[in-house]
């Protein structure tokens, strides 16, 4: 069957979930390069950038594709020599080896200039590019890819006004129900583009595993297995596998992943966790499709109600969603995925976020396994309670509740985190 008000929740889905390579607050900044140099048209002898707090926290130490470095500085440089602007979110996929030691000498020669801003977006990057005489100047804002801002010497070429948000289509309302109601009976040809997730977050789970990259999670899952220490159920399988993809693109893996709702990890937390029971018990392709909508899409619903980079970890919201499709999956009704929702919320809510890192693939990894807990907990018909600390008996009030939390508890934890970060001694 399909409904009108559908086509709405695909468009919604294809917007959230889309190839992202790198991490993708230093891929915004690489983005506004790009831009910038595609202004100027020609490559940049100097780039000036301006980031918010928030962007600089998730930049600082992450890896970036293809350079075995981090930061920002050394992705805005790539961004300005080799970036392709119309390819979004992978804006660097033409990196090479050439390309990586001309923007290492840019670097190195002091020609990329960083610092943070004032500004009351939570996702801000400004990039000015000059050559010569000219200069370009870029701003991306509140969206990873959504500019803002293109200057030519100091002339405006394109400015976005309130005007364009208004006459952008309004995005569907959704609830935990809508989405059950949606992912299970909507004609299954319609829902297949959601499976490119599972092909591109395996591979990069595959490359985790087979290479030393990051921190090695899923590796050390992996040698402590054939060690003994370890066996291979359900739950560290998932864990493995979820956590191998978080290590190779963290640790800057040419290998795209999928993201949700601006990102990479969030992506692949909704995406691994469902690949890997699917495999597990031997679902279909259609199981596994509508499970990969459920997990998707109740991440998306989740991450609506929080800031677009937020004091809270970006994994355990995807890994919420998850766990509602892992619930679906093993065989649970509507009201069981909303059981795993109340558990998850009530178990891994403040988990916080200090920056894209290595370390991420740590919180994939307890977000995964906290997800097949409150899918197997559910499952009984055991769940946390509304009498019980931020949950409430209605799953969208609770919903709201971890928003409040994101958004306004955590603000000052927030600041304090961006404040420690930002004057560690190098």
């Amino acid at each position: 069957m399909w409904r009108e008000e559908w086509d709405g929740v695909i468009s919604l889905i294809k917007e959230k979930v889309k190839p992202a390579l790198g991490c993708t607050e230093p891929v915004s900044t690489a983005l506004a390069a790009a831009y910038a140099a595609k202004l100027l048209g020609n490559q940049p002898e100097r780039l000036e950038i301006l980031v918010s707090g928030n962007l600089m926290k998730n930049g600082m130490g992450v890896g970036i594709p293809g350079t075995g470095e981090t930061g920002l500085p050394i992705a805005a440089a790539l961004g300005a020599i080799c970036g392709d602007p119309e390819k979004g979110l992978e804006v660097l996929a033409n990196v090479t080896p050439e390309y990586v030691a001309t923007a290492r000498q840019l670097v190195n020669n002091q020609q990329v200039s960083i610092g943070i801003t004032e500004t009351s977006s939570i996702l801000y990057a400004e990039v000015i590019a000059y050559v010569g005489s000219k200069s370009a100047r870029v701003i991306i804002r509140d969206n990873h890819t959504k500019v803002t801002l293109q200057e030519l010497n100091g002339c405006i070429v394109h400015e976005a006004s309130a005007q364009d948000d208004k006459t952008a289509a309004p995005a569907p309302t959704l609830s935990v129900a809508s989405i059950y109601e949606f992912a299970t009976q909507a004609d299954i040809e319609r829902l297949s583009f959601i499976r490119e997730s599972a092909k591109l977050n395996t591979r990069l789970s595959e490359a985790g595993l087979q290479q030393d990259f990051g921190l090695k999670i899923g590796k050390t899952f992996h040698k402590n297995i054939e060690k003994g220490y370890l066996s291979e159920d359900l739950a560290i399988t998932t864990m493995m596998r979820s956590s191998a993809a978080s290590d190779a693109r963290m640790d800057g893996a040419m290998l795209p992943a999928m993201s949700n709702s601006g990102s990479g990890n969030q992506g692949i937390t909704a995406t691994m966790p469902v690949v890997a029971v699917a495999e597990w018990i031997g679902a279909s392709e259609e199981q596994l499709t509508r499970a990969l909508i459920i997990s998707h899409l109740t991440a998306i619903h989740i991450k609506s109600h929080l800031n677009t980079l937020s004091a809270l970890c970006a994994a355990t919201t995807a890994a919420a969603g998850a766990s509602s499709a892992i619930t679906w999956l093993l065989g649970g009704t509507k009201d069981q995925m909303e059981f795993a929702l109340f558990n998850m919320f009530g178990d891994i809510t403040g988990i916080l976020c200090d920056g894209a890192g290595t370390g991420c693939s740590l919180k994939v990894s307890t977000s995964v396994q906290a997800a097949i807990k409150a899918a197997l907990m559910a499952l009984d018909d055991i769940h946390i309670t509304g009498q019980e600390g931020i949950i409430e008996n209605d799953i969208e009030h609770t919903i709201a509740n971890i928003g409040l939390i994101g958004n306004q508890g955590l603000a000052e934890a927030d600041h304090m985190i961006i404040k420690i970060m930002t004057s560690k001694q190098s």
